[in-house]
């Protein structure tokens, strides 16, 4: 196995660990996107200014926390979301969580692809037949970074994160002299209407997804603080910059998409180089995490292999027309990935008092019945419930699983006496 295969299947080991510059230039790529502006859009025009604020650092820190929840436990394992899954769903049950997440950023790599084909026909006003060969021509190219791996996507972060910044607040600037300043922000009044547990739903849901699956770096950090922080800083600054910036040009223009508001002020070259290479930094992690889930899988090592297969599948999503289901698919993800965290979470503090056994050497069940009713009951609530969708499925499928390891211990007993592991 090559080093960029970067040990999809197994712990990850000390050699291939990183410090925390390396760990937040990834995650802040991965949390700058355009697609979670249309999420703060949404906010900006059903609220006054003061509570956007409030409900962007709310809905973010509590992001922040969920990930750096996860990100802690696959720094001292070593394990990615895929192979936790193992321990709290079983060897065969596991495949539930690798199809959720494929799924999940496989649903998210199909929208990018075909936003920056489509965008890019409208904005150089090119021919509407050029936008299926585009949307192959990213689909293709943005799965390089990720067949080159952890490396890749860092080298490019180094690049693309500090130009994404400057535009980003230039066009904010903008945007506020526009206005009239703060007296002109505050003055803006709401045209539409949503609760603020709606609003919190929305941001924690735009990368509920992304949030679950941070381990597949974070398993790289050199310890577990360098993966907390590097998780808070990059959730809270990095996705807050992006809902806060999205709400903000809801505010100003009415207007979510940044590419749309760099246009009407006059910098359509520097709306070009934003969405290539906002796209191009969040592509490459979303393809590589369908790649990590594919290998779990299937059980196979080729990571390269499945980021192909994975890339080819997104542009057929694409073509078939996945840009027209943004917002129904932002809703289910909010509801059916979260209850998957809450389950690992509990079932490695709870059952395995924080400290997993190596995978060579433990013999797990092919079916751990508690997780997989715990996350189901998780995954159902949250999706019914009125309130703060993420943190509800996540609280149900903690506290469900809990009580089913209380009240069945006979599974978690046989999985004890064939790990060898004593939890």
């Amino acid at each position: 196995m090559g080093a960029a295969d970067e040990s999809p299947l197994t712990e990850t080991p000390q050699s291939e660990r990183k410090g925390f510059i390396s760990i937040a230039l990834v995650l802040f790529s991965f949390t700058f996107f355009t697609g979670t502006m249309f999420a703060g859009g949404k906010i900006g025009v059903a609220f006054d200014f003061i509570d956007i604020l409030w409900i962007t650092a709310v809905g973010n820190l509590l992001l922040a926390v969920y990930a750096a929840s996860l990100g802690l436990i696959s720094a001292r394992s070593g394990l990615n979301t895929v192979l936790m899954g193992r321990f709290c769903f079983g060897n065969i049950g596991s495949k539930l969580s690798d199809f959720l997440l494929g799924f999940a950023e496989l649903g998210w790599y199909a929208w990018g692809t075909a936003t920056l084909a489509i965008s890019l026909v409208k904005i150089v006003q090119l021919p509407d037949s050029w936008t299926v060969p585009l949307m192959v021509l990213f689909g293709l190219g943005f799965s390089i970074t990720a067949i080159i791996g952890f490396k890749g996507l860092e080298y490019l972060s180094r690049v693309s994160i500090p130009l994404m910044f400057i535009l980003l607040v230039t066009s904010i600037v903008l945007a506020t002299r526009e206005i009239g300043g703060w007296t002109g922000l505050n003055s803006v009044q709401p045209t539409e209407t949503l609760t603020y547990a709606t609003a919190i739903t929305m941001v924690f849901g735009t990368f509920a997804s992304g949030a679950t699956q941070i381990t597949n770096w974070t398993r790289m950090s050199r310890s577990g603080r360098v993966a907390v922080w590097a998780c808070l800083i990059s959730f809270v600054i990095g996705n807050g910059a992006m809902v806060l910036a999205g709400a903000w040009m809801a505010v100003v223009y009415q207007q979510p998409d940044i590419v749309e508001v760099l246009i009407l002020q006059g910098l359509s070259v520097a709306a070009v180089i934003m969405l290539c290479l906002n796209l191009w930094t969040i592509q490459g992690p979303t393809i590589y995490n369908v790649s990590a889930a594919a290998c779990h899988l299937v059980r196979s090592e080729r990571r390269k292999t499945m980021v192909i297969l994975s890339a080819i599948a997104g542009i057929i999503l694409a073509v078939a027309g996945m840009y027209e289901f943004l917002i129904p698919f932002l809703i289910l993800l909010g509801a059916i990935i979260p209850p998957l965290g809450g389950v690992i979470m509990a079932d490695y503090w709870i059952r395995y008092k924080g400290q997993y056994p190596l995978l060579s050497q433990v013999s797990l069940v092919n079916f751990n019945w508690n997780g997989l009713i715990a996350y189901s009951l998780g995954a159902i609530v949250g999706y019914k419930s009125p309130w703060i969708a993420p943190i509800v499925g996540i609280a149900v499928s903690i506290v469900c699983y809990v009580i089913l390891i209380r009240l069945f211990p006979v599974n978690a007993s046989r999985a004890r006496a064939e790990t060898g592991s004593g939890d």
